[in-house]
């Protein structure tokens, strides 16, 4: 029993939270809201899961934001110069993966902690959303064909939910089914037994944080062609709530570790939690504060794994 406990008591929490607000949240459980709930999840649990890749090597990604809104941006402003939304679309994953390799480069090579190279990019990025967008956001009429991306559905299912899925899936399947995903964990779990064991820690070190910057241009074509505009800093709020759905979900399934399953599950908490205590009238700020006490349990649960973390490369 103390072992189930230990590895699912904070999912039986989460599935009670939502069963409270199914019960008395007024119109939680309407499908208008419920689908909106999870249209919402999927842009934090797709950026969430690159923040868990970065994580599973051992390094902290605080630029996924500002990567996530200058990717947008870039998109936006190529969409609205008349480049084909394909194009488009690749451009900002590009920038994403490039911030990530940014990143990648200055940890490995520079031995930069990732903490302060992170952080350096997110300051780069979001001085480069401005200059693009001078401040303006991008909107207006947007193509059908890019924005179907996000409002579009594939026999029923919405297109947002099946992008997060194929997102989960293949974090899911490189973490836990591949040699390439044996090595991450081992570089993230033990990196000097890692080396002499024959893994290539740097190039797994480098593998998640570009990784992690993919998936913030993946959330931020999303999220542009869901809202039909590109803001400097459209991502923000995702920052907070992206970081507190990776170390909740280190508290359940694998508890201690970063994983995929518990990532996606800590985000719908969230995001349920959120929703419903705006149905009850709850102020506004009730979300900040217990969103700050999510994290500071979950840090506190988990600090055997986040305390080398910050500074180590």
């Amino acid at each position: 029993m103390k072992q189930v406990i230990e590895t699912y008591g904070t999912a039986i929490a989460g599935a009670a939270i939502i069963l409270f607000f199914i019960l008395f949240a007024p119109r939680f459980a309407t499908a208008p809201n419920l689908l909106n709930v999870l249209k919402d999840t999927s842009f934090l649990a797709i950026l969430g899961l690159g923040f868990t890749l970065a994580l599973i090597v051992s390094e902290l990604d605080l630029s996924i934001s500002e990567v996530a809104s200058l990717s947008a941006v870039a998109c936006g402003a190529l969409v609205h110069s008349g480049v084909a939304p394909p194009l488009a679309v690749l451009a900002a994953i590009a920038i994403g993966l490039s911030a990530g390799a940014f990143n990648g480069f200055g940890v490995t090579r520079l031995r930069i902690p990732s903490l302060i190279m992170t952080l350096g990019t997110a300051a780069v990025a979001k001085g480069l959303s401005y200059m693009l967008t001078q401040g303006v956001a991008f909107v207006g009429r947007w193509p059908t064909e890019f924005t179907g991306l996000a409002r579009g559905d594939l026999m029923g299912l919405p297109l947002l939910l099946l992008w997060m899925l194929i997102a989960a899936f293949a974090a899911w399947l490189l973490v836990g089914w591949t040699r390439t995903g044996a090595h991450m964990t081992a570089t993230g779990e033990a990196v000097e037994a890692a080396r002499l064991a024959g893994v290539p820690t740097a190039r797994m070190k480098f593998l998640g944080l570009v990784l992690s910057g993919g998936l913030a241009g993946v959330t931020a074509v999303l999220l542009a062609a869901n809202l039909s505009s590109a803001a400097p800093n459209m991502a923000g709020d995702y920052f907070l709530y992206a970081i507190a759905s990776v170390l909740l979900g280190m508290t359940m399934f694998r508890p201690g570790h970063p994983n995929v399953i518990g990532t996606i599950y800590a985000a719908l908490v969230l995001k349920v939690l959120g929703n419903g205590l705006v149905l009850m009238g709850a102020p506004y700020y009730w979300q900040d504060i217990i969103l700050g006490l999510i994290i500071i349990a979950s840090v506190a649960f988990s600090a055997s794994v986040l305390k080398k973390v910050a500074f180590t490369v």
